[in-house]
C-alpha cells in the first residue's frame, strides 16, 4: 500500500515539477513577502530615526528677538537658519521646496509683549503635506518647555512657587517591552508568512484533478490497482509539499531579516530563537496538508479546469477572514484562537514573540485544528473519487 501511494507521489511531483514557469512565479510571490515586511520595517526605522541621524533644520525668522528660545532648540539638536522676513507665498514655497522642517515667526511685538508680560505670539509654519510629523512635534515640544519656563521664572519674581500650578503630578510606568509591543505590530504581518500553505498548493491541486480529468489521464490513473484512498493519498501529499516548502523557505527568511533589522531603534525586538522557528515550522506542516486537502477536495468536484481556478481563487481568501476580523476588532488572544486553523499559526508565532515561554498546549491545538479537517477532507475525497459520475464529469 505504500509503495503504490509513494508511486502515485512520485508520479505527481514530477508533473509538477515540469512546469517551470509557474513553479517560478509562485517561488517569487513567496519570496517577495518578507522582503516587502523587512523593506517596510527599514522604512519606519529610517523615518523614526531621521532626526537624531541628520538633526532638524528650523526656519527662524526674528531669531535675535528670543536668545533663551533659541538656545534650547539648539540643545535638542534643531539648527536654527536665521531667516529675512518673507511673505505668507514666500513661506510656501520655502516649506513646499522642504528646505526646512517649519518655519518659526517672531512678530514685530514679540519684545514688547513678552517683557510686559503679556502673551507673546509665535508663529509656526508648516505643510501638513510633508512626511515630518515626528520633526515637527520635537520644535513644538520645544516651544511648549520654553513656555513652561517662563511662566515659572515670572510666578517665582512674585514670590509663587510654580507648584501652585500643578496641584497633581502624575507619574508614568510602562510595563511592556520591547517584545511585548513589536508582537502587536509584527504579529499583524506574520499571518501573511503562512500564506504560500495556499498559494504553492492550487496550481498542482488543479492540475491533478481538473486538469487531469480534461486531458483523460485521470481515467488511466484510476484503471491502475491502486485503492482510492492511495491515490488521493499520493495526490494530497504531492501538492502538500509544494506549501510546506514555501511556507518554510518564507518563515526562514522572515526570521533572518527581522533578526537583521536594527528593530530596537523604534523600541521593538524580536526575540524568536531557532528552535522555536523549527517548532513552528513542524505545527504549520497540516496547514499545508489542510490546504492540498481542501483543494483536491473542491477542485474534484468542478468539471473544467477554469471552473476549479476560479473556485479555488476564492476560498484562497477564506482562511484570511479570521485573522482580519481578529485584527479589525482588537481581540485579546484567546484560547479558542488556537482551534482556528492560519489564525492559530498567526496567533502561535505572535506569542511565541511576545513571552517565549507559552506552554505545549497551543503548539498541540495548532497541529490538531489543521491535522483532523485535513484528514476527514482526504477522507470525503478518497469517497468521492470511487464515483463513476465524477470521473466521466456528468
Amino acid at each position: 500500500m505504500k509503495s503504490k501511494l509513494m508511486i502515485v507521489l512520485r508520479k505527481e511531483l514530477r508533473e509538477t515539477l515540469r512546469d517551470k514557469r509557474t513553479l517560478g512565479m509562485l517561488a517569487l510571490v513567496t519570496l517577495l513577502y518578507p522582503f516587502m515586511i523587512g523593506l517596510v520595517l527599514h522604512q519606519l526605522i529610517d523615518k523614526n530615526t531621521k532626526s537624531e541621524r541628520e538633526g532638524i533644520e528650523l526656519a527662524v525668522i526674528g531669531a535675535a528677538k528670543a536668545p533663551t528660545l533659541m538656545a534650547q532648540l539648539g540643545q535638542k539638536n534643531i539648527t536654527v537658519k536665521d531667516t529675512a522676513p518673507m511673505e505668507e507665498d514666500a513661506i510656501g514655497e520655502l516649506l513646499r521646496a522642504k528646505k526646512a522642517v517649519a518655519v518659526l515667526r517672531l512678530p514685530d511685538d514679540f519684545t514688547e509683549n513678552y517683557y510686559a508680560m503679556r502673551p507673546a505670539r509665535v508663529e509656526i509654519w508648516y505643510d501638513s503635506a510633508a512626511e515630518n510629523f515626528s520633526q515637527r512635534r520635537e520644535v513644538e515640544d520645544v516651544l511648549e518647555a520654553y513656555g513652561r519656563n517662563v511662566a515659572s521664572a515670572r510666578l517665582l519674581a512674585h514670590g509663587v512657587s510654580p507648584a501652585a500650578l500643578a496641584p497633581i503630578m502624575v507619574q508614568q510606568y510602562d510595563t511592556g517591552t520591547n517584545a511585548s509591543r513589536s508582537a502587536a505590530l509584527i504579529g499583524g504581518l506574520l499571518g501573511m508568512l503562512f500564506l504560500p500553505a495556499f498559494i504553492m498548493t492550487m496550481s498542482a491541486a488543479v492540475d491533478s484533478t481538473a486538469g487531469e480529468r480534461e486531458r483523460r489521464s485521470l481515467e488511466v490513473l484510476m484503471a491502475q490497482p491502486a485503492t482510492t484512498w492511495e491515490l488521493i493519498g499520493g495526490k494530497i501529499l504531492a501538492v502538500s509539499l509544494l506549501g510546506i516548502v514555501g511556507v518554510t523557505i518564507e518563515l526562514i527568511l522572515g526570521h533572518l531579516i527581522l533578526k537583521w533589522l536594527p528593530l530596537e531603534e523604534i523600541g521593538l525586538s524580536w526575540s524568536l530563537g531557532w528552535g522555536q522557528l523549527l517548532l513552528v515550522c513542524l505545527v504549520t506542516v497540516p496547514l499545508s496538508l489542510l490546504a492540498a486537502a481542501l483543494y483536491v477536495t473542491l477542485a474534484m468536484n468542478a468539471k473544467t479546469f477554469k471552473e476549479a481556478q476560479t473556485i479555488l481563487s476564492i476560498v484562497m481568501l477564506v482562511p484570511f477572514i479570521p485573522s482580519m476580523v481578529v485584527s479589525f476588532m482588537d481581540l485579546k488572544t484567546a484560547q479558542w484562537m488556537y482551534l482556528v486553523p492560519m489564525l492559530s499559526n498567526q496567533t502561535l508565532a505572535k506569542e511565541l514573540s511576545k513571552s517565549g515561554d507559552i506552554g505545549a498546549l497551543p503548539f498541540l491545538l495548532t497541529l490538531l485544528c489543521s491535522a483532523i479537517p485535513a484528514l476527514l477532507l482526504a477522507a470525503f475525497a478518497s469517497w468521492r473519487m470511487k464515483s463513476e459520475r465524477y470521473v466521466l464529469a456528468v
